[in-house]
């Protein structure tokens, strides 16, 4: 049995492994202070983990499994990328403390549920977030927030892009959630309306990087939209093979953003990943829900963007090269950032998320009564 400090727990489908997959290049560096162990609860999900990265992986399947593995690892702390139902049985285990990571930063309104309750420690990526669950929940103790930042935005992914003269377009819409109230895709509404619109700007290249959701979606009318976008970029690369135009519908799309001019998005974390990350180009966020007093409200992203509601396509083209040529938010992004991430530069949110990982181990000891600390806070093993 490896020795494991820290558990990441992930219990859903393969279809979201996505969710624990960019968080492996942060656990692989916190692996080196604190051991790490991927417990999982679908074999599936385990077989494609395997394949993501060289921590072990453990099984367990049913819950006699879990509380078995549980008191055989020993760990000390367990980190949820997400709120799958399964983390309550997880959760029953008082040895440990239990901290929410999740998958991202955005404006969705799952963002701030009442599962947050739940962990002893939900870690943020700065104000934004911090006011996201002040204002949407009731009786919530904030003192259960730590804000790190977003440790993934710290990696170095090799390009996925080959280099272009073009300038690029990134069309990177998220999927249509598990209830309507977190429907934000543009995928069935605008997506192919959007993506005809991109390719018809002059000097683009076109690149569609879609949730890792939407390209296995079971919703007819986003299934069908994904695959006419496909056509239609498609159609695009052999008519212009010097274009460029993609399609990349598997990969991180972290790994693309440094190539790209401009973002053309949905209400999602991809959205403030870039404005973090590209703080200096452009950005396009569509508002489904036809609700510019609501988009401006609770997607303050949106106020430093150009917002696509209900342009017709020739409209949509003209924005798209008005914008490349002419940055009008570039000012107003720069101050939005540093709304979302506190003043955080790259490396920095690393930092912060080891730092109050090795904090948290340290104090479950205490707690449990394994050690005291001394006059500076530091451990000290009875």
């Amino acid at each position: 049995m490896h020795e494991v400090s820290v558990i990441a727990y992930f219990a859903d489908d393969p279809t979201r492994t996505y969710q624990l997959v960019q968080w492996l290049p942060v656990l692989e560096v916190l692996h080196a202070a604190h051991p790490v162990g991927i417990v999982v609860r679908d074999p599936e999900s385990a077989v494609v983990l395997r394949t993501r990265t060289t921590l072990p992986v453990f099984e367990a399947p049913s819950f006699p499994d879990l509380t078995d593995l549980y008191a055989r690892l020993d760990a000390k702390l367990v980190l949820y990328c997400n709120n799958s139902i399964l983390n309550f049985q997880s959760l029953i285990d008082a040895r440990l403390l239990h901290v929410h990571i999740n998958h991202g930063e955005s404006d969705k309104q799952s963002m701030a549920s009442n599962n947050a309750k739940a962990y002893d420690r939900v870690f943020v990526a700065g104000k934004a977030a911090v006011e996201r669950h002040v204002l949407g929940l009731m009786e919530f103790d904030t003192s259960r927030l730590v804000r790190i930042g977003r440790p993934q935005l710290d990696l170095r992914p090799t390009p996925l892009l080959v280099p272009s003269t073009r300038r690029t377009v990134i069309y990177a819409p998220t999927w249509e959630g598990d209830a309507d109230y977190n429907d934000y895709t543009s995928v069935d509404t605008r997506g192919v309306e959007l993506v005809r619109a991109i390719l018809d700007a002059p000097d683009v290249r076109l690149v569609y990087k879609p949730h890792p959701k939407v390209v296995t979606s079971t919703t007819s009318a986003v299934r069908t939209a994904h695959l006419d976008i496909l056509a239609l970029v498609g159609d695009a690369a052999r008519r212009d093979p010097d274009g460029g135009h993609v399609a990349v519908t598997v990969g991180d799309i972290l790994a693309i953003m440094p190539d790209c001019d401009a973002m053309v998005t949905d209400v999602s974390s991809v959205g403030l990943d870039w404005l973090y990350l590209r703080t200096d180009k452009p950005i396009f966020i569509t508002d489904r829900h036809h609700d510019a007093d609501r988009l401006r409200r609770d997607v303050p992203v949106s106020r430093c963007a150009d917002v696509i509601d209900e342009q017709d396509q020739a409209a949509l083209t003209a924005l798209v090269a008005a914008r490349l040529d002419h940055d009008e938010h570039h000012l107003a992004r720069v101050a939005m950032r540093h709304h979302y991430f506190d003043d955080l530069q790259v490396g920095d949110s690393t930092v912060r998320f080891l730092d109050t990982v090795s904090a948290l181990v340290a104090r479950r000891d205490v707690l449990l009564g394994a050690t005291t600390l001394d006059d500076k806070g530091d451990a000290i093993t009875a």
